[in-house]
């Protein structure tokens, strides 16, 4: 940010007095004469050269757009790009390009980082008689709600909603990368050979996790049974997220 400029009080001018000699009836009197400087002349010509400076000071960059690709997350995104108010904001921002599920971003798609997303201006409707409009406030909304397969494909997803509304980053590709190598996409795997199952807390789940760490990381609003598919998944990257950065950057036993 440039400096701000000092002002000074402009130094009082020195005034010239004179004297002119009024004659009443003979005798003259003395009257005082006072001559203005030409400062205020001046004044106008210095302010049309600050004029430049000022707006140059003012001008902002504005709005940049970017092209997500494969392996983005609007965690990731926001991260790298400094966005201010984190992933969220970048969300908000971008609602009506992205959709309601902020975990689904694909390549290829727009978004606009530094200010909210412009869409198309719509069209006024036009006033409907008062009967069909009497009838309208009876309707009762409806709330959407979103459905997920019981399957490796549904917990994945349904695990990245709950995973945006709390801030816990990770991508697709990179759950279904570690649960793959983990547990081959069987959620009842359990390991009981390794030397965490010697010391009496195997590791379970779709993402091998063991007990202790599962009640340390689990995230409210999921299941308490750590073989509960998208319980398993949402603690094992809450806890990826704060080992690691994001269960993305996770390519091996963790």
């Amino acid at each position: 940010m440039p400096p701000k400029g000092k002002h000074r009080r402009p130094k009082a001018r020195t005034l010239t007095r004179g004297f002119i000699a009024a004659s009443t009836g003979g005798a003259a009197l003395a009257l005082p004469l006072i001559g203005a400087t030409s400062a205020t002349a001046a004044q106008p010509a210095a302010a049309e050269k600050a004029a430049p400076a000022v707006a140059a000071a003012a001008k902002k960059s504005g709005p940049t757009t970017y092209s997500v690709v494969a392996g983005d997350s609007l965690f990731k995104i926001a991260d790298a790009r400094s966005v201010s108010g984190g992933w969220k904001k970048l969300y908000e921002d971008n609602r009506q390009v992205i959709g309601d599920d902020p975990a689904l971003i694909h390549p290829g798609l727009k978004l606009t980082i530094g200010e909210k997303a412009k869409t198309k201006a719509k069209t006024p409707a036009k006033a409907a008689p008062a009967e069909r409009a009497d009838r309208s406030e009876t309707r009762t909304a409806v709330a959407k709600t979103t459905t997920y397969a019981n399957n490796l494909d549904g917990w994945i997803k349904e695990s990245l909603a709950v995973m945006a509304k709390h801030g816990i980053p990770g991508t697709y590709e990179g759950i279904h990368r570690n649960i793959m190598r983990e547990s081959s996409g069987n959620p009842m795997a359990i390991n009981n050979w390794d030397s965490n199952a010697v010391a009496g807390t195997p590791s379970k789940g779709l993402l091998q996790v063991i007990a202790p760490t599962f009640q340390a990381y689990h995230v409210p609003g999921t299941s308490m049974d750590s073989y509960d598919p998208v319980a398993n998944i949402t603690a094992a990257c809450n806890y990826a997220a704060d080992r690691y950065g994001s269960i993305d950057n996770v390519n091996g036993p963790y």
